[in-house]
């Protein structure tokens, strides 16, 4: 039970015990005593009578036991009194580490009903979901293997057990949605008791306790008029889903680090491949739509990725003396889609400078994430894992750019700095040039200015590739070195296939789109067709819908029918909006040195001669609360959500500078603050801007130290070099403790360093953020480096709703409690 619930049952004792006579107090004092008594004696009798341990052991069990059960019981007698009086908000608040996440979220709804329905139709959705494997994953997974080489995989016996997948909540999106579609969440957890046997090279090896459990994305679309009501349906993961099994039979060896991570590596790419974004799967539900509005990609932006460097990974490499470096590198992964930077050797401070790009899907920047791992590579064993870091995409999407150090999760140290920037698609062909010139000034050739949406419909009339037999045709489609494939289609020479595909495009004034069709049993080619790009720039709208092209060296009537769409690139210009303050962790712009900073130091002597002595906590608390008298703070949000364990982001290393400034509106993030503050607060020490703010659904606090003013300089000779320390009250841990960089020789220091602590709703009510302004200086020299501080209650409706951004008076040193 929460702790919440222990006091209010005690406080109702606390109400109700009458009060106590003074022969009662007499009794329960000559009991207490007759006991004490009764059990030193029992312990000498029984050492003088040389009786057995088990004589002593047997009642002292006994009575622990019965102590135990009466103070649990009455403990919920107190408990249930404490909720027969309290109000029922109390009463919830009282329980509130009880409760399921629904109650956290509440855009997040129970589906209870749902997993009844699921239940009831399981064993018939059991016999169409073996046909979905055995018909469509076993080719798959087939070819991966093979691909590995590794062949002869077939599935030999499929059943997926009697418990049904169970929805543990769902969300509707009624905010930002196209009113012809619905959206909606699903937290899909799917822990069978199937029993799967399959054949790999001739040997039998099975599947036991397969598990997978992640966020399926359900989108309605579009909305008509007839039933049922709903054109289609997409339905995929935003993030590849969380996979596990249990290998048994022949092939248990291979559950084990290498080979097991192998296996479901694959399942996980198969998985992908079919239903995690950028893929998706469709089903139709009314002839009146159109294929092309349920399977055509429709991107909504580019995010481009920088991978700069990292800075102070793990050493998990040995060498001849101990530990030796490591040789890191980089992955990627946004969806199913995944890239690797360079490894660079015994190196923990590595410097990729590696860039990719990826296309987001409309409807994909909820809740999609892109993910950072790093690991350590070790040629001929399994390489070593040296931390994660996550970022959410529709959190780049309100910014527009971010550029950022995150802290590595699972690591115990490491930092990985980051650039993403979005880019959102634009139909006006006057935007080409532009782009064009942006990709140039970076001077990255792999860079891309353009979007190219292609839907293959279908071919007619393909030639025969084999006398007597109709082919096996697939189609493979490319533009640069990006290649994307159709699924085969047995015995058809007029094929519909119905699948889309996404490519980036370097220039479409110069890239060609290339089409080639495969017959499979023979592997030669049974037709081409080239387009140019450059033509969709002339076309309404840059795009081409359902139009047939004369396949070459095919049959005289061989035909392709597709669709194109070219977007250009566009940089969106980052969006101010006090909803980014939900996100969570802060970017951290690179740390403050005296060049960067303002470095007019100040040198007025007039300090008010207040002892510290002569003030109490109490006064110097209270002189800590904000003014309003200064210029109200507008900062452009520096907060981003970091799926992260750790406590901060450290104050950055500077950054590497990009080879060339942007076209006009450089995408830089950066801080707009007040010049100045015109005082030194009222005690003369100095004033500090800070930035708090509380995240009711993340549970976490986020504190951004920006800078301080006006620190007293009283000689010339010994000019401060400040820090901030940072410790949650009460208690002053360890664990609480943050710590800005030093700025050298300035009264004037500016950190922008962002912390976050998690803590609970119910900690931050009791909870007192304590800020200390040191210099280094005065405790190298033996005096104290305590410049001043300030304590800061935490508990404020403003900091759970739109955060506090504002200036604070430093008060002279107060004794800790």
């Amino acid at each position: 039970m929460a702790a919440a619930s222990k006091e209010l049952a005690t406080n109702s004792d606390v109400k109700d015990k009458p009060a106590t006579t003074s022969e009662d107090g007499i009794f329960s004092i000559m009991y207490t005593i007759c006991k004490k008594v009764a059990i030193v004696g029992s312990i000498y009798l029984v050492g003088r009578m040389g009786w057995s341990v088990a004589w002593l052991i047997a009642p002292v069990i006994f009575s622990v036991a019965r102590d135990q059960f009466r103070k649990t019981t009455e403990h919920k007698r107190n408990i249930a009194k404490a909720s027969a009086l309290a109000n029922e908000k109390d009463v919830i608040l009282a329980r509130i580490d009880e409760l399921p996440a629904w109650v956290y979220f509440p855009d997040v709804e129970r589906c209870e009903w749902v997993n009844k329905i699921l239940k009831q139709v399981w064993p018939n959705a059991n016999h169409y979901a073996r046909t979905l494997v055995k018909e469509t994953i076993e080719p798959n997974v087939a070819a991966a293997l093979a691909y590995r080489k590794i062949n002869g995989f077939r599935f030999d016996r499929i059943i997926l057990g009697t418990i049904p997948p169970r929805i543990g909540g769902v969300k509707v999106y009624d905010k930002n949605v196209d009113r012809n579609e619905i959206i909606m969440d699903l937290d899909l957890f799917y822990a069978s008791d199937c029993d799967i046997n399959f054949y790999i090279s001739g040997v039998k090896g099975g599947i036991k306790d397969f598990q997978i459990h992640g966020w399926v994305r359900v989108v309605m679309k579009p909305l008509i008029r007839s039933m049922p009501l709903v054109g289609g349906l997409q339905i995929f993961f935003l993030n590849n889903p969380n996979i596990d099994f249990n290998l048994v039979g022949a092939l248990d060896f291979m559950d084990m680090p290498g080979l097991s991570d192998l296996l479901r590596r694959i399942i996980v790419e198969q998985i992908g491949a079919v239903m995690v974004l950028p893929n998706k799967l469709a089903i139709a539900m009314s002839d009146e739509v159109p294929a092309t509005t349920l399977k055509m990609p429709q991107p909504e932006g580019v995010l481009r990725i920088h991978v700069v460097e990292a800075k102070n990974l793990m050493k998990k490499d040995i060498g001849v003396l101990g530990k030796g470096k490591s040789d890191p590198y980089a992955l990627i992964n946004v969806g199913a889609q995944e890239f690797k930077t360079q490894i660079i050797e015994n190196n923990v401070n590595p410097k990729w400078d590696y860039w990719c790009e990826t296309a987001v899907l409309v409807n994909a920047t909820l809740k999609q994430e892109i993910c950072f791992r790093i690991w350590d590579s070790d040629q001929g064993n399994e390489d070593d894992f040296l931390g994660r870091a996550t970022v959410e995409v529709a959190n780049i999407v309100k910014r527009g750019v971010l550029d950022t150090w995150l802290t590595l999760e699972d690591a115990k140290h490491g930092l990985l700095h980051i650039r993403v920037q979005w880019y959102s698609l634009t139909s006006d062909p006057a935007d080409l040039k532009l782009a064009l010139q942006e990709t140039q000034l970076l001077r990255v050739t792999s860079m891309s200015t353009a979007l190219v949406t292609v839907f293959i419909d279908s071919a007619k009339n393909l030639k025969q590739a084999r006398s007597n037999s109709r082919p096996d045709p697939y189609l493979v489609c490319s533009v640069g070195k990006h290649k994307e494939q159709t699924a085969m289609i047995m015995r058809d020479d007029s094929p519909v296939w119905e699948q889309g595909f996404t490519f980036l495009v370097a220039n479409p004034e110069n890239d060609t789109l290339q089409i080639k069709i495969f017959d499979q049993k023979t592997g030669s080619e049974i037709g081409q067709f080239a387009y140019i790009l450059g033509a969709l720039l002339t076309k309404k709208n840059m795009e081409i819908e359902s139009q047939p092209f004369q396949l070459q060296k095919s049959g005289p009537e061989s035909k392709i029918i597709m669709s194109l769409a070219l977007r250009i690139l566009k940089y969106a210009n980052p969006v101010e909006e006090n909803d980014v303050n939900e996100i969570g962790i802060g970017t951290t712009p690179p740390a403050a040195t005296p060049a960067a900073t303002n470095t007019n130091i100040t040198r007025s002597s007039s300090v008010k001669s207040t002892t510290p002595e002569s003030i109490s906590n109490k006064d110097l608390q209270s002189q800590a609360s904000r003014t309003s008298m200064d210029t109200p703070i507008i900062e452009e949000d520096n907060t981003l959500k970091v799926s992260s364990t750790s406590s901060s982001i450290s104050p950055s290393p500077p950054r590497t500078p990009y080879s060339a400034a942007l076209a006009a509106g450089e995408a830089v993030l950066t801080h707009r603050m007040p010049d100045t503050t015109s005082t030194a607060g009222e005690y003369g020490l100095g004033r500090i801007q800070l930035s708090i703010r509380y995240s009711v659904q993340r549970q976490r606090l986020v504190v951004t130290i920006h800078k301080i003013m006006h620190i007293p300089l009283d000689d010339p000779s010994n000019i401060p070099d400040p820090y901030v320390k940072l410790y949650l009250l009460p208690g002053r841990s360890k664990e609480s403790k943050r710590k800005t960089s030093v700025v050298k020789d300035n009264c004037n220091p500016v950190y922008d360093a962002t912390f976050e602590y998690l803590i609970s709703t119910a900690e931050l009510m009791q909870t007192e953020l304590e800020v200390t302004v040191c210099t280094q200086k005065g405790f190298l020299k033996g005096g104290s480096p305590i410049i001043g501080m300030l304590k800061l209650s935490l508990n404020e409706a403003e900091i759970s709703g739109n955060g506090v951004n504002s200036w604070f008076d430093l008060v002279p040193e107060m004794k800790h409690d």
